[in-house]
Parts: structure tokens; sequence; C-alpha cells
């Protein structure tokens, strides 16, 4: 299993970066490192902290900021958002409806107050009745009249529509061993009609007055990651590698990558979308007379 880190808006997409994920029992083991040729300097690495490492890098680079996408495996890590709060790095995750958050208006409590022996007390605290909620529990039982339909795109089928709940939240995980409340956040949640109960949540760091519209264009954007794995490995071999070499599967992925790049720029080129393009015919220049036409005879 590989993590990648792609780069992309609502016209083109691209993996950037891509890493075998090496288990740890992998990782301690160096027969097996031997055999197949990890480097000495490869260590075991979570995923998210391989993709905190892949975000560092591109950062180092250069690229244009740009918010973080990603899917509750690693949205639900609470280290992996606060690493990216932590480099001012504004982010859109997948979270699991078990996540817990302090409902609006409300926060944990502040340390006790000081007896006047010992350390000043410094952790936030919680009570029987001051409690944070499964971010499931707070939407499923949100009133009707803060769901609103939102459209975030034009799908081959019509318009992309669901129903969506925001609500500005804290996040509360293990927040008592903290000395200071988690910032206020998005949690966005998804009710598509029909459905018993919301099916998907969201955790967003972007800025307050972000709209609606804007928020769902980018939870959603992560489809065109899974489409561009759809073609990798459907028309340009990803999944086709049968070694068994550390350096190998990574010479296979890079070239398969590289061959879905230059196809990704040809399309951009060749079929720039109307809604994103920034590229507009020239006006033709006064006197211009058509190759072939009789005035121009």
């Amino acid at each position: 299993m590989a993590v990648s880190l792609s780069i992309a808006h609502e016209a083109v997409s691209v993996p950037a970066a891509y890493r075998l994920y090496l288990p740890e029992i992998w990782a301690k083991d160096s027969k097996r490192r031997v055999a197949v040729g990890i480097p000495k300097t490869v260590e075991f690495q979570t995923k998210w902290q391989i993709a905190l490492d892949m975000i560092d890098s591109v950062r180092a680079d250069e690229l244009p900021p740009a918010p973080v996408l990603a899917d509750a495996g690693y949205g639900n890590a609470t280290a992996f958002r606060d690493a990216l709060s932590e480099r001012q790095i504004p982010y859109v995750v997948g979270i699991g409806g078990e996540t817990t958050v302090w409902p609006p208006s409300m926060e944990p409590l502040p340390p006790k107050r000081w007896s006047g022996r010992g350390q000043p007390p410094s952790r936030l605290r919680r009570s029987s009745s001051r409690q944070p909620a499964a971010v499931l529990d707070l939407v499923k039982y949100a009133p009707e009249t803060l769901w609103q339909d939102v459209c975030w795109r034009e799908g081959t089928r019509g318009k992309m529509t669901s129903r969506f709940l925001f609500l500005r939240v804290r996040p509360a995980h293990r927040d008592e061993k903290r000395h200071e409340p988690r910032d206020l956040e998005w949690l966005i949640a998804e009710w598509p009609k029909g459905e018993e109960e919301p099916t998907k949540f969201w955790l967003s760091s972007m800025p307050s007055d972000t709209s609606p519209e804007q928020l769902i264009r980018l939870a959603k954007l992560r489809w065109r990651i899974e489409r561009d794995y759809q073609e990798l490995k459907g028309s340009f071999g990803l999944d086709h590698y049968e070694g068994r070499g550390w350096r190998g599967f990574h010479h296979h992925g890079t070239l398969c990558i590289a061959a879905y790049a230059f196809l990704a720029a040809e399309r951009a080129r060749l079929s720039p979308p109307e809604p994103l393009s920034f590229l507009r015919a020239a006006g033709l220049p006064r006197g211009f007379k058509p190759r072939g036409s009789a005035s121009a005879a």
C-alpha cells in the first residue's frame, strides 16, 4: 500500500509524491529490509506521518499554498490535524462519526482555581454536565432548518446536489490534557435524502467566512484523486508491478505517474475547462484578412 500526495483543482490533478507504506514489522526486520533493498534511512512511520513529510517537501519546493484534503484515514488522526494547524495550513478532512467535538456555544471548563499549594492547575476540565459529543449524535438530532441543499459541480448526469449541515465547533479529542481549547472549526455533515442517518463528516479549519458552496467543493474534490488512480491502474499499469524490491516499486510508480502527468497536461492544454480557464481567444488584429478569402486574394 502506498501513500501519495496529489496536487489538484477542479480541472486537473496529478500525484506529486508517492511512497510505499512500510509496516512496523517490516521496519524492524533487518533480514527483510536487506532482501528487498529498503534504505537504512527509512524508518517506520504511520501513514499520516508520511503524508505530513510529503506536504513539508512540496512546501519546501515553494508550491503555491493550498488547503489540504484527506479522507478519514488521515482526518481521524488528531495529531495530523494538529500538525497542519501548527503549520498554519488549512484543511478539509474526513472524520468518523465517533469523533468528539464540543457543540456550538460550549467548551471545556477552565483549569481549577489554585488552592495555594503545589503547582497552579493548568489543564482544561470536563464535568458530568459538560461533555463533548460524538459528531453523529450531534448532527443526527440537529434541527431540520439547519440542513441545506448544496450543489458542488455538474456531473455526467446533471447537478451533483445533497443535503449538508455546517456548524462551528471545537474538536475535543483528549483536550483535558491541554492548557487551552482548540480553535473553532467547521463541522460539515452530509445526509442524503432517503438515508436513515448522516453518511459523511468532515472537519475544516477554513476561515469562518468561507461559503458553504466553497467548503463542499473542497470536501468533494477528492473524487478527482479517486478517478486519477482508476486511470493509473486501468490504463497505465500502476498496479501491475510484480517485483519485490523497494527501488523497483518506486521506479515503476514514478514512470506510471510521469506518463499520467503528461496526459493530464495535454488534456488541460487542448481542452481547458471553461469555469477555471484563464485562456481566452485573442482579439483579431486590425485589418486582419483570413487566408484564402476573396478579399485577401
